[in-house]
């Protein structure tokens, strides 16, 4: 991979990082200054239905920030855009569509293929 492209995965993924931790401050001090009230049970049950979705999405963010500092992590040492299964180049096109990806399409094809007929 040349330089240019490892430079604006690193980019993108820092960016990408940044805007979620920032959702994340947003989430937590959204939370906390709610002292919100009702009496009324259907409008209490919709707020927790809410702050539940909320939580679900900033949770799922939380996984990708993890995903993301690994991806940084590759590229500072040299790992980035390598298949960890087979050794191979991983394509531009595929990084591009999911920067923080550790598999060729190949590889992780055939890891989704045998999951599903296990079961998992």
């Amino acid at each position: 991979m040349q330089e240019k492209d490892i430079e604006y995965f690193k980019e993108l993924l820092t960016e990408r990082l940044e805007e979620l931790l920032s959702q994340a401050d947003n989430t937590v001090s959204g939370m906390t200054a709610q002292k919100e009230n009702f009496p009324d049970p259907t409008d209490r049950a919709s707020l927790e239905a809410d702050r539940n979705f909320m939580l679900r999405i900033r949770d799922r963010e939380s996984k990708l920030i993890k995903k993301i500092k690994k991806a940084l992590e590759r590229i500072e040492n040299g790992t980035f855009g390598i298949c960890e299964t087979c050794g191979e180049d991983i394509t531009i096109d595929r990084l591009k569509a999911r920067p923080v990806t550790t598999h060729c399409i190949e590889c992780k094809t055939k890891e989704e293929a045998l999951e599903k007929a296990l079961g998992l």
